[in-house]
Parts: C-alpha cells; structure tokens; sequence
C-alpha cells in the first residue's frame, strides 16, 4: 500500500510538473510570449549588460534555464473564487450539505482559505506572469538603444528590429544595430563671462574631462559639469549652480570632430519682475554662530546665555551646557576663510557623529554689515537628544560555537556626561544557547550561557596628554574609546570569567577608510572548572586512557600501587585524580616509560594540551587595524573590502620586567600577579571583491590570511586568540575547530592552531522573491608554526605543506527578510587532505559526510 500511494505521488507531481511547464497557458488568443531578446551591432551579437538593459521588454527569468517563475504563476488559478462558487453551481445541494456540517458563515470562509485561494495568491506573487510581446514598448526599446549609441558619440547610428514568430504564441524580437564611426572630440574654447571664474577654471584645466581626441560621451559633459561646480563651491563661489555651465557643440564639419565651447554666464538674479545678471563673487566667512539648544518652539525665545571662542558664537536660550571647545573642535566653518561646500559636509558628519545632537542644520545668509556684500554668516543649529535614554535589544544568534542563542541587554546612555559632548554608556548583557559540541550529560537544550556588564565612554577627540593635531587632524573625525567588562560565560565546559579594558583611538584617514588604534588592550581570562577538562576534550582523554590501561595491565604491580587512579568497574583513569596522577608519575620518571616512548610522548603531548588550555591567561595587547572599502550602502553589490590587523601583546611588559631586573620563575618566564603573561606577534589580511553580474547574480570572494607568532615569555599562543577552521562562516564541509591542523584529520576535540589561509568563492542567484540561491567553493587550512608544536603533520614547514589546503564544495539557500538574511548551506569535503593521499579527492563527496550550516547574513 505504501509503494502505490508513493506512485501515485509522484505521478501528481509529474503531473503538476507537466502542465505547468506549458509557459503559453496565460498567453491571451492573438498574443505571443517574448521568449528571447536578440541584438546585434554591426551585424555583431552582443552580450553587453550596459545594452541590454537599455530594452523595455525582457524575457521571463530562468533558473538554470528552466522558467521557473513563469511556470509557478501558470500553476496559479486565475479566478479562484469563481472556481470555489462553481463547485455548488455544478453540484446542487452541495452548499446545502456542507452548510449543515459546518454552517453557511464557515463555509463561504473556506473559500477564502489557503487551499482555495492563499494557495493561488501565493503562486502569482512568488511566479512571475508571461511577458507578452508589446510593440510600442518595443518601438521605446529601439528609441532608447538609439539615444544610448548617440550619448556614446554615434551620431548617425541607424537600429530597426524585427519579430520572429516561433510558434502560434511565441515569438523572438531581433534589433539590428548600425553605429557608423564615432566622432571625436576636436577643439575645446571658453567662454566665462565672469574674470575671476575665468582665471580659476584655467588653474584646474588639466582635469577637465573633456579632451581632445577623446570620443564624445555625454557622461563626460555631466561630469565636467559636476568637477567645475564643486571646484567653484569650495573655493567661495556661494551662489554657483551646476545650471550654469553650458557647452555649445560644433559638428557642422565632415571629418567626426566636435569642436566644444564651454560657456559660463554671469549670475542671474530676480529683481522684483525683472531678471538681472551680474558677475559672480567671491564669499568669506565673517561670523560662525552655533545654536546649541535650537528647536521649532524656542526659536522665537530669546537667548539667555552666548560665548565666544576661537572666533566661533555660541549661543543658548538656557544656561549653555557644554564646553565651548567640544562644539567647536566639530565645526571646520572658520571666520575669515573661503565658503566651502566641503567643510560644511564635513561639520554636518563630525556633529551627527558626536551623537549628542540630532541631525544639524547649517544655513547661510548675507551679512548686511559688508558693504561689497561679499561676506557670509553661517549659522549652525544643533537639536539636543535626551541626555538620558534607556536601551533594550533581543536577538536570535548563532555562531560556529553556538547552533542558536538568545541574547539580550538592558543599556543606560548618558550623553554630555562631562560636558564635553563625551557619551557614557553602561549595558547589562546575558545570552543562553545551544551548543551540541558541549559535554551535556543531562542533555539540555540551553547548556550555554553568559551574563556580563560592559561600561563604555566615548570621547569625540583623541584623549592623549601630547598633542595630535597634526598627525590625526580633527578632519579625520577622531574619538576616544575607553572601555571594560567583565562577563561569566558556560561555554566549552570548563567555563570562564573574562574581564576585559581598553584604551582605543578611531579616525577616518580618508572617505571609506577607518583606523583603529589601540593603545591598550587588557584581557584576564580565567577557567572556572580547569579539573573539567578530560570531561570536554574526549580525545585527550582517551588517548591518554588507552595508555594507562595498557600500562595498567603490563604493570600490575604499579595498579595495585594506585587503586585510587582507576575505577575497577571499567579500569578507567578516575577523571580528575587518576589521569593527574598518572601523568605526573609518567613525566617525573616514577615509571618506567621513557622520554624516547611514543606512549611518553604522547602523555607528555596530552599534558601540554591541558595545561594551555585550562591555564589563566593575561594578555596586554597593543594593535592597529585599518580598513578600506568602496561599498556605498546595503545594496551595492560591486565593492571591495580591505582589512588588516597588526597586534603586539606582552612586549610592554617585557620591557618593564628586563629593566627592572625582576625574577622569573620555574619557566624562565616573567609573571605579573603570579601569571606568566602572554607574548606574541600577530598579523591578519582580509580582502573581500563582490561583482554585480546583473539580473540579481553576484560573484562573491574572500581571501584570509592570519599569522600569529610567540615568543620571549610564551611558546604558544593563548586559546582566545588561536584560528581555527570550518563552520558556517569559513570552510562549509566541515565542523567548526573540525579541520586541521594540517593533516592531522582534527584528532583533538577543539582543534586551533597559530596559522591560517582561507579562500572562498560564492556564486549567488535568484530563484523565487526573497528566496535566494548560492553554488560556493571554500579552501583552506590551519597549521602550527614557530610554537611547540612537533608533530609534522600538523605544522608548516614551508609552500609544500599548501597541498594540505583542504577543498569544500556546496550550495546553498538564502531568504531575505529585509533586516537580515536567514542563510543555509550544505558543504561538501570535496577535498580532505587528512586522508591518504589516493583518497583525498571526493572521497567523502555524498550527503552521509556532508556538513548542514545554518548562519544569519552572507558569510562574507
């Protein structure tokens, strides 16, 4: 019974399959399908973007060459309700039945239910309806493709089309395309009435976009248009407008040259109902005025309280509440200079960052008192914000530790806390989640968690008893942040209290570049549960147990010696006495292993492994990051992103603890507050390039490259600080702390290392909607390198060991709410370079070794 109602299944399935695939069965009598734009330019097909896009009409969309979203919306039942009032119309007495079973209210709310009618409304909105072949749209495609050519300089270009019928209700379109040759720009004149535009334009003439023997454009008019404007509107010129530069285009001529005159009248003004021109005028600055309580209901109050400073007014219609220096440092509107578009855009970004203002306003308006009237007063006005406001937030997370986790936090924000425009804020924090890689043996679903407080105080300058004017300019919008936390996490099972200071310096060098400089960088970790670790980290344990068993039963003697060490049941090392024990007899000789034992070296591996990571780590880190990019908002999908990261930890006390001669312990390593800090040097590169293949198709890549190296006081590198690879944001066909190091094949439970290289491609696509799809490749690996690490198939021992990098391979589905994106993938190992070398390609290339991803955002 079950293998026939699975037949019968997928016979329906076929069925739906089969009569959606008719893509003409909403094409009207009388109409046809455009099933293919076809244009060619000198008798050339092209492919070009920039062309097609300049079409009206276009195809339905394709998956795979498959009308998907057509075929979905011929799924759709046009006239549901019609078709739910039928089934009465063709049966009498059925309404009659069924409103006796239910009653007639319940029954008239069927037809509006999912079934009958959601069903059909979701297929029309998700599919996409037949693009009928409309000739006047068509005749607006070849008027378009015509203007495109003549804005590129082809003059005589000529474009017709022509309509294949296919069949009875399809049909192909073909635009045919003749260019002639285009013309070249020639010579370039001006005309500027105004004397001293004119001798500021020929400064700058080196830059202009319109050159001889060039081809015409029409875009390079705009943009000379647009430079000239901006050049004028920085250097004083208060009441030019882009309207006013004109060109005047010669091509009476017969050899395709244009010869281009630049004109720029004087400025035009209205006088009563006469339009009069005069020269244009050079603009200062005479007065800076700030308002620094403005609102619409005190506007017409009357000001209680001004100052001066630096040349600057300020002004409040109560008592002034902030330090004079504070408002200014953000002002780069100077008494004295040139009006300048530029600084007022800089002013409005440096006050809307201090975050103690609502958006600024600055107004010009002519100081009568000049009798040139050749001086401006600007006027700044500034809308407080509450100094007090009350924060809550609540998101669903996940990480590659974390499958899914609740967290949320309580935050009080002071702004102006020292009148200074300094914003205080102090955040409580707490998340609970799961995690299936955590020892869990009441089998709880939430078996993480964290709680914490956070106090952060941001100050809009750089706070440094030197000066820094003249490395950080205020034009680079610098600030201050100073912060600490201290948090109590459940995480790995041996639990930690972290608590963490900074001293930190941002600035913005350049438009689209950051830096960040951190002076100080504080970090005490602390495990709460270290006598927990072989619960966690089973690996260790069993290699460790396998040895003492063997050791056990070779040495009865040594057993009966240490009944306390195993548990006679199962003749388990008892965690945490017998495997403490047992390691401490194997190192110090007490048995009869040796340092030339393999068993004595693994025993001693085991040993180094728990001791770093159940040791209290104290890093003091100094570091710079900065970071470039050309991304312009949430929809550009043709950017680049460039990071790097320098961090030095441990090298300051260092220094203190050679000059002050201090002892060092059993180690030879220095200690402050009886613990051997951490030293080291570690540097990262991220580069990320989107491309924009249009019709909502985007080539995504990311490289990384991560190194950290120990040395003086540490031979490792602290666990919080360690890479590791895999998991939903890195290589997708394996588990996170799952690959590498190397090719050791992950024999550890949580496996880190000191090195890193990862590489990921990702091809995203539409398919339906919100509904996304991405075919990826990812690569990469983790190594040991400059520690004390031995072991070789874990360590890089130089470009060889790169036949190590292990491929992943998948494809995924993205969704799209808007405020962000649910994302899943499945991964792959298409590449596995912890197996034998005759079995590492596509070895485990099935779904029983593949890695499911679930992840909030694109990956990268």
């Amino acid at each position: 019974m079950k293998k026939i109602s699975t037949k019968i299944a997928t016979f329906i399935l076929i069925g739906i399959i089969i009569s959606a695939c008719d893509a003409v069965k909403r094409v009207p009598e009388g109409k046809r399908l455009l099933t293919k734009n076809e244009i060619l330019v000198n008798n050339k097909t092209t492919k070009d973007d920039e062309v097609i896009n300049q079409l009206y009409q276009k195809p339905n969309s394709t998956l795979l060459g498959y009308r998907l979203r057509l075929n979905l919306f011929n799924l759709a039942n046009p006239n549901p309700d019609s078709s739910y009032q039928a089934k009465f119309t063709n049966h009498p007495g059925k309404y009659e039945r069924m409103s006796k079973l239910l009653s007639a209210k319940q029954v008239d709310r069927l037809g509006q239910s999912f079934w009958y009618h959601g069903i059909h409304d979701f297929l029309k909105k998700t599919g996409e309806p037949p693009v009928i072949v409309d000739t006047a749209r068509t005749h607006k495609s070849v008027l378009r493709l015509k203007y495109y050519y003549f804005n590129n300089g082809f003059f005589n270009v000529k474009a017709n089309y022509k309509l294949d019928s296919l069949s009875k209700k399809k049909a192909r379109i073909k635009y045919t395309i003749t260019t002639g040759n285009p013309y070249l720009l020639d010579s370039l004149t001006t005309t500027i009435h105004t004397p001293v535009l004119d001798s500021m334009y020929k400064t700058r003439i080196s830059n202009t976009f319109i050159k001889s023997g060039k081809q015409y454009q029409t875009k390079d008019f705009d943009s000379e248009k647009d430079r000239i404007n901006t050049y004028f509107r920085n250097n004083g010129v208060y009441n030019f407008q882009p309207n006013y530069v004109t060109f005047d285009l010669d091509t009476l001529n017969s050899n395709k040259k244009v010869n281009v005159n630049l004109i720029i009248n004087d400025y035009s003004y209205q006088d009563n109902d006469t339009t009069r021109t005069k020269p244009f005028k050079i603009f200062k600055i005479s007065d800076v005025n700030i308002y620094t309580d403005y609102s619409a209901a005190n506007n017409s109050l009357k000001i209680t309280d001004s100052t001066s400073y630096n040349n600057f007014n300020l002004y409040s219609h109560s008592k002034l509440k902030y330090k004079p220096k504070a408002i200014t440092d953000a002002v780069f509107i100077t008494k004295g200079n040139l009006f300048a578009d530029s600084k007022t855009v800089l002013t409005t970004r440096y006050l809307n960052n201090l975050k103690i203002f609502n958006y600024p306003t600055i107004l010009y308006e002519l100081d009568k008192r000049d009798t040139t009237a050749q001086s401006l007063i600007a006027k700044v006005y500034l809308s407080p914000r509450k100094k007090y406001s009350l924060g809550t937030t609540l998101d669903v997370t996940h990480s590659n530790i974390q499958n899914i986790g609740i967290a949320g936090s309580i935050s009080q924000t002071i702004r102006n806390v020292f009148n200074g425009a300094e914003t205080l804020e102090i955040a409580g924090r707490g998340n609970i989640g799961s995690s299936k890689d955590l020892a869990n043996p009441q089998s709880k679903f939430f078996n993480v968690s964290e709680y914490g407080v956070d106090v952060k105080l941001n100050i809009p300058r750089i706070w440094f008893p030197l000066a820094t004017e003249k490395i950080i300019p205020k034009s680079m919008i610098p600030s201050t942040l100073l912060s600490s936390g201290l948090a109590t996490q459940k995480n790995i099972g041996l639990d930690k209290k972290n608590l963490t200071g900074s001293l930190a310096y941002n600035w913005t060098p350049k438009r689209n570049n950051t830096a960040r400089f951190d002076l100080l960088n504080v970090q005490y970790v602390r495990n709460l549960n270290p006598e927990n670790y072989f619960n966690i980290y089973r690996s260790s344990y069993t290699a460790l147990n396998d040895i003492g068993k063997a050791y056990n039963t070779d040495h009865p003697e040594y057993a009966n010696n240490h009944p306390d060490y195993v548990d006679r049941d199962t003749d388990n090392l008892i965690i945490e006495k017998g495997t403490a024990g047992f390691t401490n007899d194997v190192l110090s000789g007490t048995t009869t292993l040796t340092p030339a034992d393999a068993e004595y070296k693994t025993v001693s591996s085991v040993e180094e492994r728990r001791v770093r990571l159940t040791e209290n780590d104290f890093i003091l880190a100094t570091s710079y990051s900065f970071t470039r990019t050309t991304k312009t908002d949430l929809q550009d999908n043709t950017f680049y992103l460039f990071r790097t990261k320098i961090e030095s930890a441990g090298s300051i006390l260092s220094l203190v603890s050679n000059a002050a001669s201090l002892p060092k312990n059993h180690n030879g390593n220095y200690e402050i507050f009886n613990l051997e800090y951490s030293e080291y040097i570690k540097t990262e590169f991220d580069y990320i390039k989107h491309w924009d293949l249009t019709k909502e198709k985007v080539l995504a890549f990311r490289s990384f490259f991560g190194i950290a190296i120990p040395y003086g006081n540490s031979n490792n590198i602290p666990f919080s600080r360690s890479y590791f690879a895999g998991g939903s944001n890195d290589n997708r066909a394996w588990q996170p702390y799952r690959l590498g190091p190397g090719s050791t094949g992950a024999v550890n439970d949580y496996n880190e290392a000191n090195l890193k290289i990862a590489l990921s491609a990702e091809f995203r696509f539409k398919i339906l909607g919100s509904m996304k799809g991405a075919l990826f490749a990812d690569a990469g690996n983790i190594w040991n390198v400059f520690d004390n690490i031995t072991d070789e198939r874990a360590t890089f021992n130089g470009l060889k060991d790169l036949k190590e990098i292990a491929l992943g391979t998948g494809f995924g589905l993205r969704y799209d709410l808007s405020f962000f994106v649910v994302r899943f993938d499945l991964g792959f190992k298409t590449f596995n370079p912890a197996n034998e070398i005759n079995k590492r390609w596509f070895n485990e290339y099935n779904f029983a070794n593949s890695v499911f991803n679930f992840g909030i955002n694109y990956p990268f």
